[in-house]
């Protein structure tokens, strides 16, 4: 059986939300996987003019991506609180910062607990003997206080996860990714691509890998991972040399601030599972023809699952599928596309994909 089930669970996790400014739907499914170690996040209120949605996509266990589904939007708000209000800034900084959370003792304690790798045993063991010094898991902590315990040396997870995230505020929409999870936009009904799937033939990706010290085979980063930037992955991240930015994979995320218009109708962000099934284009377009029969966001992303699990398995759908259409309710500021230069440099800024 491999790495796939006899049958694929098509049992599906959904919800939806909204607030003054937008309404998101989401879906997730296992699919053929023997696991799920897809997770998300979807806070429409993060604060009073921010709105946050992620999408993560593990590999290796789950720990990681539901580490980042945790704690990643609580970062953006830390840092986003002690800056002078560069919010893509902050964003930078909360991807290069799971990695730093996760080493040590308390990462170590918490992977285990989320279902990464370890002895879950030995954790709930350490926890009586050792008890964390965090306590409520929603609470927005400023300080990641060191605890002590076998795994304090803890170098960081070996599995990792890929990170896509927009963060909405008021006309402002900032789309951070680390691995082939996308976002994408719909204007105007036409699918432009708002991240860029990070693979390591790419040619900036493939100068930093060599250039530190990795190597590529069959399309995989030292033969193992198809991605080249991802969180965790620590074995990759080991030259003292280098900062985090320069590692053979690295959390860096690549950053793209759009300001909305009155075009702009909905974004979608998705892991690889999806995109591997259908393009942009076509995910925006069935969206569009969704929409005009389903009120709820979040059955149109059942649908989108529906149409991508493949029907036996082994290759394309077959893999965990985690979908997030948010869209938008009103039009944005008119300010965004005052001038004539403005919407030409940002129409060749998003082509089409």
């Amino acid at each position: 059986m491999g790495v796939y089930l006899s049958t694929p669970k098509t049992d599906k996790l959904s919800a939806d939300g909204e607030n003054s400014r937008l309404r998101f739907g989401l879906s997730s499914m296992q699919g053929w996987r023997t696991t799920m170690e897809d997770a998300h996040a979807a806070l429409p209120d993060l604060d009073d003019c921010t709105s946050f949605f992620g999408v993560y996509d593990g590999h290796g266990g789950k720990g990681v991506s539901k580490f980042c589904a945790r704690h990643l939007h609580k970062q953006v708000l830390i840092n986003d609180a002690n800056s002078s209000g560069d919010l893509a800034a902050s964003v930078h900084k909360a991807f290069l910062r799971m990695d730093e959370m996760m080493k040590g003792q308390r990462g170590w304690r918490e992977l285990t607990e989320l279902g990464g790798k370890g002895n879950k045993i030995s954790g709930v063991l350490e926890g009586i003997i050792w008890p964390p010094k965090g306590g409520d898991s929603d609470k927005i902590e400023e300080d990641w206080d060191t605890e002590e315990g076998p795994n304090s040396s803890f170098p960081g997870p070996t599995s990792g996860s890929t990170a896509c995230v927009a963060v909405i505020r008021n006309d402002q929409l900032i789309v951070a990714n680390a691995g082939d999870s996308r976002c994408v936009i719909s204007r105007k009904g036409q699918a432009y691509n708002l991240s860029t799937d990070h693979k390591p033939n790419l040619e900036e990706e493939k100068e930093r890998i060599l250039g530190a010290g990795g190597f590529i085979v069959a399309g995989r980063v030292n033969a193992s991972l198809n991605l080249s930037r991802a969180i965790g992955d620590m074995e990759l991240k080991q030259n003292e040399l280098l900062p985090a930015e320069r590692q053979i994979v690295t959390a860096e995320p690549e950053l793209k601030t759009v300001q909305l218009s009155e075009d702009d109708e909905f974004i979608v962000l998705a892991c690889d599972g999806i995109w591997d099934c259908m393009s942009s284009q076509e995910v925006v377009d069935f969206v569009h023809k969704q929409l005009k029969t389903e009120d709820k966001l979040s059955s149109v992303c059942e649908k989108l699952l529906n149409r991508c699990v493949a029907p036996t398995s082994g290759g394309e759908g077959c893999d965990n599928m985690t979908v997030i259409v948010v869209q938008f309710k009103k039009p944005a500021s008119a300010v965004a596309t005052s001038s004539t230069e403005q919407s030409a440099a940002t129409a060749e800024e998003m082509r089409p994909k």
